[in-house]
């Protein structure tokens, strides 16, 4: 009577193959891209939604951007609290904004409340055509996150 079943070669081999496709279907996937494209998803909504409660804010007021911190900056800074920044947070949470959106790997970039928050984000008014513009400026795999209006 022969004895049934797989030797020990075969099963070693079809371990081998089935690791040789496991690794060929992975660098096909490259996790690492599709979690970078994922981050920048959300670098575009945050902006977005940004831009638009900066917008909700002029036309609550006449057309006119308000906000304890000053008009617009006229070159793009830093949208946080402290040295170097623009601090909009109290112009736009809660009226506009459940809370601050921030960059999702940007160093530093959190939010706990309007006294402790850096988007990770930079913001500007064009002098001239008075059009804002919100960009993120650690958007991964080349791409340029950046929305006027």
């Amino acid at each position: 009577m022969p004895n049934k079943g797989f030797t020990l070669i075969e099963i070693l081999i079809v371990i081998g193959i089935m690791a040789i496709l496991a690794t060929a279907i992975i660098l096909a996937i490259n996790p690492p891209r599709q979690f970078a494209q994922a981050r920048n998803t959300q670098r575009w909504s945050n902006v977005n939604n940004i831009l638009d409660a900066i917008y909700q804010n002029a036309i609550e007021n006449r057309g006119i951007f308000t906000c304890a911190a000053g008009t617009l900056p006229s070159s793009a800074t830093p949208m946080k609290v402290g040295v170097g920044g623009y601090d909009i947070c109290a112009c736009l949470v809660p009226t506009f904004l459940g809370s601050m959106p921030f960059d999702p790997s940007a160093s530093g970039a959190a939010y706990t409340d309007c006294n402790t928050y850096d988007t990770g984000y930079t913001v500007m008014q064009n002098a001239t055509s008075s059009r804002v513009t919100i960009a993120a400026p650690t958007a991964e795999i080349g791409a340029v996150i950046s929305v006027t209006r």
